[in-house]
């Protein structure tokens, strides 16, 4: 039990803390703003340290896929209007545990299909997937059983995207959303050969999108990435060659990054208007090396309707193929914040698709009494959880 009476003597340090941090966060953008104006006189001295240095970097670094001096005229985007259709899909899980009744885990994923200008009714359901087998649960390559789950989750979820994407008529023009990162991060640990064995199916989903025209947005709210700031620090580096891992110590601060920690999200928000999106970028994450055409890009859309100070600043990502086709990064953009303004603050599809995915605690107890109730007519004994589980549902207080 929470204690709040104890806690409460608590929270006025944390108050202090956050004040002082604000004050902090508003100086570090400064910083970081006028280093935006040197990089923009001079673009081609960060150009060149990312061309020769970019790959000697100890710090994600995304790199711009349009000029420094175009950065000030970004046109706004307008919400998608008109006959269209949102695909979104979520997942949820119930993580694998050796003290319950029988080992295994759940994947439920959420799928919506919204269509608008027209009369068909939209699609709003779930599908559940049981996994038992060790193969399902366990992988050789030494990741955690939550890390496979989470792995087959994003699969599962993407497969079921282009399944619902793919089904609409061609003619109609048609978004598909995804809650969080498209850059699969739970990669970056494992070797080449092992991330090829579950990339290869998120890159065939890809292809079948491309195929087909259809934009993927992976939609991230409140995102802690800071890869397009960290390109500011290529011209603050005060050695010839840009080589961390040679010059700088992981003990102290590096002296590139005098505006550190600050979030793309905060620069950008403190640049664009409402309706307006940062410049594009190309991510330097280095898991994205197998994706080529697919390689992901992102920018930060200010998706807010009213002022500055309640500006919501979301990073949209989308593969290579959205980025430089035009007519499908309009219809991407335009699409997410027609979204947005819907839901009110948050993509309506991708909203309906999280709260058809979650698995509550009500929905747990009965996952788990359905499997005891037929490992029962089977004819199973020592049907119980562990007397560790049973003694933490219990309790003696």
């Amino acid at each position: 039990m929470l204690d709040l009476v104890k806690l409460s003597g608590q929270i006025p340090g944390l108050t202090q803390h956050l004040q002082q941090e604000a004050k902090a966060s508003q100086k570090r953008l400064q910083q970081a703003l006028h280093i935006l104006e040197q990089l923009q006189q001079e673009p081609q001295v960060w150009q060149s340290r990312y061309a020769d240095w970019g790959s000697h970097l100890s710090f994600t670094c995304a790199s711009p896929a349009e000029p420094p001096q175009t950065w000030g005229s970004q046109a706004k985007i307008e919400p998608l209007k008109g006959r269209h259709t949102v695909v979104a899909t979520d997942g949820s899980q119930i993580v694998p545990n050796h003290h319950e009744i029988a080992y295994c885990s759940l994947i439920n994923v959420g799928r919506v299909v919204l269509h608008y200008g027209t009369q068909q009714w939209p699609l709003l359901d779930s599908l559940p997937v049981l996994l038992y087998r060790s193969a399902e649960l366990q992988h050789n390559s030494g990741l955690r059983a939550e890390e496979v789950l989470a792995l087959r989750r994003t699969q599962a979820e993407w497969e079921e995207l282009a399944q619902l994407a793919l089904a609409v008529p061609r003619r109609r023009t048609t978004l598909a959303l995804v809650d969080g990162s498209l850059i699969p991060w739970g990669l970056e640990s494992l070797a080449a050969e092992e991330q090829r064995l579950w990339l290869d199916p998120l890159l065939a989903v890809l292809e079948r999108l491309r195929a087909a025209r259809i934009p993927l947005v992976g939609y991230i709210s409140a995102s802690r990435s800071s890869e397009t700031v960290n390109y500011l620090r290529l011209g603050l580096c005060p050695f010839l060659s840009c080589e961390c891992h040679r010059y700088c110590s992981s003990e102290q601060a590096p002296p590139c990054q005098p505006f550190a920690p600050l979030p793309d999200r905060i620069f950008w928000g403190s640049l664009l208007q409402p309706g307006e999106r940062s410049p594009i970028w190309r991510s330097g994450a280095k898991v994205l090396a197998p994706f080529g055409e697919h390689h992901i890009h992102c920018c930060y859309l200010n998706v807010s309707q009213g002022s500055l100070e309640e500006a919501e600043i979301a990073r949209v990502e989308f593969p290579a193929w959205v980025a430089q086709d035009a007519q499908l990064l309009q219809r991407a953009l335009a699409g997410v914040l027609s979204q947005v303004q819907k839901g009110f603050g948050y993509p309506v599809a991708l909203a309906e698709a999280h709260h058809l995915a979650v698995v509550r605690g009500g929905d747990r107890q009965r996952f788990f009494a359905l499997i005891e109730q037929e490992l029962i007519r089977t004819g199973l004994r020592n049907v119980a959880v562990s007397r560790k589980e049973a003694q933490k549902r219990g309790g003696i207080a």
